[in-house]
């Protein structure tokens, strides 16, 4: 199933709804040590762009990323489906316009960080070209419920004209 994938701000109630249940969720699934959740206002303060998935006039899902300044890379965040909405897609369609904006950017690469028990998502990221890397930023190397991926989108444009 198609969902609309349109750009969303964080002042909407179902977007932030969708948020809450991110953290519901992973709080469940790791210590707060090993949730590295950028809060809305953080989002907001990296001027992050965001998108939600919608069936109809219902937000399913959600995800961003953040471009650093010099436009390099970007971080993948907050990718989310609810539960009942999952299967279907939905992840990939957010993920495909998050790549979109920020090839569209001039951005280099995407690097994101996720949890070692979430591997639906893992996979999905394998699928779409993601490999592992070591850890970046501000996150701590040693947390063995991270992991750590990245996808070169200058070798992904190349693909697909060649294609």
């Amino acid at each position: 199933m198609n969902a609309e994938i349109r750009r969303s701000e964080l002042s909407d109630p179902q977007i932030l709804r969708l948020i809450s249940q991110l953290d519901s969720y992973q709080s469940e699934l790791y210590p707060p040590e090993s949730n590295h959740l950028d809060s809305p206002h953080d989002l907001k303060q990296a001027e992050a762009f965001l998108v939600g998935a919608f069936i109809g006039d219902h937000a399913v899902g959600i995800g961003a990323v953040k471009l650093s300044p010099s436009m390099r890379y970007g971080e993948i965040k907050r990718v989310y489906v609810e539960e009942n909405s999952r299967g279907l897609g939905i992840s990939g369609q957010i993920m495909g316009a998050l790549e979109a904006y920020a090839r569209d950017q001039g951005c280099h690469s995407l690097v994101l960080e996720t949890g070692i028990f979430q591997k639906s998502a893992i996979r999905l990221y394998e699928r779409l070209g993601y490999h592992y890397r070591t850890a970046f930023g501000d996150y701590p190397a040693d947390d063995p419920h991270s992991v750590f991926m990245e996808k070169n989108l200058a070798e992904s444009s190349r693909e697909l004209l060649e294609a």
